[in-house]
This record gives C-alpha cells, structure tokens and sequence, in this order.
C-alpha cells in the first residue's frame, strides 16, 4: 500500500507515531488506539504483513529499493522514527508527570478513550444480530482484563516468548495494552525494567572496554530472556498482523465491533480514581526493581469525592482528553474538505 505523502502529511505521521510510542509506554493505554483514531490502522496493519519470506528474498538479494517499497518502508521509518522520539522525549515527560501528578494523566488519557469511542463509533452503520453480540463479547472481555490479579514472576523461556507476543498486543489491536498485560502476568519488572537496564549496563560497559559480562551468569540470564522476549515480539508482530489482516480484509465490520466493545471495556484499565497497589515483602516492605522504583502489583479503585477540589480538576482533564480526540475529528473533516477543494 504505497501513497504519496506531502511534507505535512510526513510530520504529521512522526508525530502519530510519537504519540503512539508514549501510549504504549503507559500501563493500560494502547498504542493500536492511536493507529486506530488517527486513521493509519489499516496501513499500519497491512504494512507490517509485508514484512514476510518475499520481503526476505528481496533483501538477502540485494534488491534493497524493492524491498524498502514493498513493505511500504516511507511509512514505517516514519512511524517508527516517532516511537523513538518519543522514548527519550514524551515517554520521559510522561514519567514525570505519572510521577507528580498521576491523577491528571489517567484522567486525560480517560477522556481520550471515551473521545474514542465516539470517533470510532459515530462512523459504523453495520450494527446488526451478527456484530451486536461480539461488541459485548469485547465489551465482557475488556471489563475482564481490567479486573484480574496479577500472577507471579516467571522466567521459562517459552514464557518468556509468549510474553514478547503479547508485549506487541498493544501496537496492533486497539484497546489491548501489552504492558498493562505484562503487569497481570507477573513478567513487566523482568522484560521491561531489569531485562532492558541489563542490556544498557552491558553496552556501556561493552563500549568501556569491559567484557566482565561473559563471566556474570545472572547478567547472561538476564540478556538471554531480553533476546528470547525479543525474537517473541518480532514473531507477534508479524503474526498478528497477518491475522488482523485477514480479519480487516474478510470480517471488516465484525472485527471493528469487536474492538469497539474491546475499547469500551478497557475504560476500567484507566479509571482515573485508583490507588496503586506495590509489591512487598513478607514483613510488608515495598519492593523495588533495578532502577530503584517501587514494584507496581495491580490497581484498587474508588468513587471519587465530590466536594474535594482536585476531583473538579480530574473532570477537568477527562473533558480536556476528549476535546484532543474531537480536534482529531475536526481536523480529519476539515483535511478531506481541503482535499476535495483542490481538486
């Protein structure tokens, strides 16, 4: 799926892919919302289907031009080149505000999602006997996900795997965030604190002249669990995508009602008013993880207080969350308008 972008069109679809990249840094915002609300689902999808055995041939034989257009590559590096801005820019604003003001982000990224729903829903005529039933299956199995206790830590390699496929959840199907579903099953500490500091410790020493590495067996571990839990999300990645693919190509209106419901049901995963529950030890001590932050086990929500000043000021970040994605619905109206003008 090539299309011509202009320059504008270019920029805008960095910063999609960087706001892209900070939902999926967030425990329980999806990154496949993003693609879906900001139009690029689809392409993003059908792109990543390219990424298979002809793909391969092209590039083993050189034929590297052939390769970058037949995966739509324009649209990848761009996508791509905004999650990585956004790693070392927004994710980082993102942490410091979950840190200070933790209420106001949930609550923004709250609004957001119902905004969503509108978006996604205002659009979709094919409600029917057939689609109604899997938007409350979706519906079900969100507001499940949302209320599920976490497991404990494991590190079997074939786990580990499994949790690389469901650590990319979050890219490609809308409303499912992969690392809200690494937290439930016991491995977010593991695959994405000390897996990833492992390796940032190993380079920098690497880089040093240190290759004390090799004669540290718990770091050895470590690495190795990081490259199974990455080969796991390179292999869901694409085999989602070619799953969804066939869904969107075969079962358009069925998949898109499945996911309405999906999106509906994960508002749990984000209600603003929640406490977080840490992990502790036996005498009831916080336990930390390599970067020194408290381990987080799951959520306890609670019915705001009214007549307390800064719920007033949460509803104000719900409405405001909203309003950013009827700007999007502006905005898209708006540029097909243009488009048709010019023409």
């Amino acid at each position: 799926m090539q299309t011509q972008r202009t320059l504008s069109d270019k920029i805008f679809l960095i910063i999609k892919g960087l706001c892209m990249g900070a939902a999926n840094k967030v425990p329980g915002v999806s990154g496949g919302i993003v693609a879906f609300v900001g139009g690029f689902y689809e392409e993003f999808i059908y792109s990543l289907q390219k990424v298979n055995f002809k793909a391969f041939k092209l590039l083993f034989n050189g034929r590297f031009k052939s390769f970058f257009r037949y995966i739509n590559g324009a649209f990848l590096v761009l996508l791509i080149t905004g999650m990585l801005i956004s790693y070392f820019s927004v994710s980082r604003l993102l942490d410091y505000f979950l840190e200070r003001k933790e209420l106001y982000v949930w609550a923004a990224f709250f609004g957001m999602i119902i905004g969503s729903i509108y978006y996604i829903s205002k659009d979709f005529k094919d409600w029917n006997k057939k689609t109604i039933p899997l938007g409350i299956i979706g519906l079900l199995v969100g507001i499940g996900i949302s209320f599920l206790n976490p497991a404990k830590e494991n590190d079997n390699l074939w786990f580990i795997f499994f949790c690389g496929i469901i650590s990319v959840s979050g890219m490609t199907l809308p409303g499912l965030s992969g690392s809200f579903i690494l937290i439930l099953i016991g491995n977010y500490v593991l695959l994405l604190v000390d897996s990833v500091n492992s390796l940032y410790f190993t380079i920098a020493e690497v880089l040093q002249g240190d290759f004390s590495f090799w004669s540290n067996p718990q770091r050895l571990k470590t690495l190795k669990i990081l490259a199974v839990f990455t080969l796991g999300s390179a292999t869901g990645l694409v085999t989602l995508s070619h799953f969804l693919g066939f869904l969107l190509k075969h079962y358009k209106a069925h998949t898109t009602a499945i996911i309405i419901g999906f999106i509906t049901g994960s508002l749990g995963v984000l209600w603003p008013w929640k406490k977080t529950v840490f992990k502790t030890d036996l005498s009831g001590m916080v336990l930390l993880d390599s970067n020194g932050d408290s381990i987080i086990l799951n959520y306890k929500r609670y019915w705001p207080d009214i007549l307390v000043m800064e719920t007033w000021g949460a509803i104000f970040f719900i409405i405001f969350g909203i309003f950013v994605l009827l700007s999007l619905d502006w905005y898209g109206k708006n540029r097909k308008e243009k488009t048709r003008t010019n023409r």
